[in-house]
């Protein structure tokens, strides 16, 4: 086991894919922000590329180790430090009893992910892993990890030495400036030509009331269809507004004016129009993105 020593901001276990197929249940897939970070973590040590780990938010854990274990931690540079002495980034790492893993703020990206040899063994939910904090299911006792907590580990066999090609690890922005890849749809044909070339063709600015349930962004006024505008009273008074329906993972919900991406933790219906959906591929951009930062959209086909 693992000892929590310092908990970090909101440091959670999850697992890929997450929870598949509770959607009609009210639970969302849940899982890494940054799959792609994740899984070449698990990958380093050995592991099934979906097996629990954990996601650093911004601020980072300093964790106590019990037992020989190796671990890698890739995403975001959070500074990690064993027994004080700092360590790289996208490679395996032999760790010793009782020694200590520190973590700090991240300056390069939001989130980082640390894999475990043999994997986070903690009590499967609906057949998954993941912490789900809104509806406290999942990980441990379904919160963010806790200092003074014990984090069980599964039985592993050793692999040290392996690397990322450095052509393997994602790039994140050093300039605080994002390209997210989008697709049309579903309900494209409620915004007039007009709003969707401003959409592509605007900056918009992550708001800091965002997080694993939606990205809330800042920028210009849409325009919409006479479709929109002119609508029977069970769709809603706003353009925006339509009969409740299915939300696509990734969706870029028009509250109003307001783009809210909808990520890992979103709901799965509602009443808003989603003009565009942000597909998985692009997810991992989502998820090494600071409040502040600006996105630009581009439109990819299906």
């Amino acid at each position: 086991m693992i000892e929590v020593i310092k908990k970090g901001l909101e440091t959670s276990i999850q697992d890929f894919p997450g929870r598949i197929g509770s959607l009609n249940q009210g639970f969302p897939t849940s899982g890494p922000m940054d799959s792609w970070s994740f899984r070449l973590a698990n990958v380093l040590v050995g592991n099934k590329p979906g097996a629990a780990a954990l996601e650093c938010q911004f601020f980072g854990p300093s964790l106590k180790f019990n037992s020989n274990r190796v671990i890698a931690v890739t995403g975001a540079d959070m500074s990690p430090k064993l027994d004080g002495i700092s360590i790289p980034l996208w490679e395996s790492i032999e760790v010793k009893t009782n020694q200590v893993l520190e973590m700090e703020y991240a300056t390069i990206g939001a989130r980082s992910y640390i894999a475990f040899s043999g994997g986070i063994t903690s009590k499967p939910w609906l057949n998954s892993r993941s912490t789900f904090h809104k509806a406290g299911v999942g990980g441990i006792e379904g919160k963010a990890i806790q200092e003074g907590q014990t984090i069980p580990l599964g039985k592993y066999k050793s692999v040290t030495g392996r690397k990322i090609k450095k052509n393997l690890i994602p790039v994140f922005s050093s300039d605080k400036k994002w390209t997210i890849e989008v697709v049309r749809g579903p309900n494209d044909d409620w915004v007039d030509e007009k709003g969707h070339k401003m959409f592509l063709n605007s900056s918009w600015k992550l708001q800091s009331k965002s997080d694993r349930t939606g990205y809330r962004l800042d920028g210009p006024k849409w325009s919409f269809t006479e479709k929109a505008t002119n609508k029977s009273l069970e769709h809603g008074s706003f353009p925006s507004n339509i009969i409740d329906q299915a939300y696509p993972v990734g969706a870029v919900n028009l509250a109003g004016q307001t783009p809210i991406i909808l990520v890992n933790d979103g709901p799965s219906m509602g009443g808003f129009i989603v003009p565009y959906t942000v597909p998985s591929a692009s997810f991992w951009k989502l998820g090494q993105a600071k409040p502040g930062d600006i996105f630009n959209f581009i439109q990819i086909s299906v």
